[in-house]
């Protein structure tokens, strides 16, 4: 029988840091492009992304708090996704500074910006893979009693991909030459995937 340390999270984890994001780790990093009405480029890291469908595809982050990424999407409507690779792990910290809005985050980390084709926002140049995309919805959470929380999930249709040629082998995508960088919770833990970790377990028939 194991020994569990047990808590209900309403009432605190009585931890010295909560585990809860840990756990559901490591996870993909959402690094989003956004630009505000008046023109002003905007990018930031979001801890909770993922990607929810195939077809069409579907990605959404959450947004803890109104920051100005949620305002620019609520706003235009668009956002553009960019993969975090170990190459761009500082670009990407320092991007989480939280800038006034009329400070571009692109220029802060020193970044250079590439067109997009179908969106508006810009997408990071050196980024290996990116997605454009256009909001489907904005949705505020809420606790079991119907109180709405803080925090807003915002979900896009990828209308356009681009993916380095690199990154293609025989037409299929590497995941593991990309360096792929991921959140794994607690202050500052990340996690960055390779050859070392890839296993492969075919399904049942």
């Amino acid at each position: 029988m194991l020994d569990f340390y047990s808590y209900e999270p309403k009432n605190g984890h009585g931890l010295p840091h909560d585990p809860f994001n840990a756990i559901v780790g490591p996870r993909p990093i959402g690094w989003i492009s956004s630009q505000n009405k008046h023109g002003v480029s905007n990018i930031a890291p979001y801890s909770f992304f993922n990607a929810f469908n195939y077809v069409p595809p579907l990605i959404g982050f959450s947004s803890v708090g109104r920051k100005d990424t949620l305002n620019n999407v609520e706003d235009t409507g668009e956002f553009v996704w960019n993969l975090v690779t170990f190459d761009l792990i500082n670009e990407m910290n320092q991007s989480c500074v939280a800038y006034p809005p009329q400070v571009s985050e692109f220029d802060a980390a020193g970044l250079e910006q590439a067109p997009s084709t179908l969106v508006k926002p810009a997408r990071v140049a050196r980024a290996q893979v990116a997605f454009e995309c256009k909001c489907t919805e904005i949705i505020q959470l809420k606790r079991i009693s119907g109180e709405e929380v803080q925090t807003w999930l915002v979900l896009g249709e990828v209308v356009q991909i681009h993916i380095a040629q690199s990154l293609l082998k025989d037409g299929i995508y590497e995941t593991a030459e990309a360096n792929h960088v991921l959140r794994a919770g607690g202050p500052a833990d990340y996690f960055k995937i390779g050859r070392d970790q890839l296993f492969k377990l075919p399904r049942p028939e």
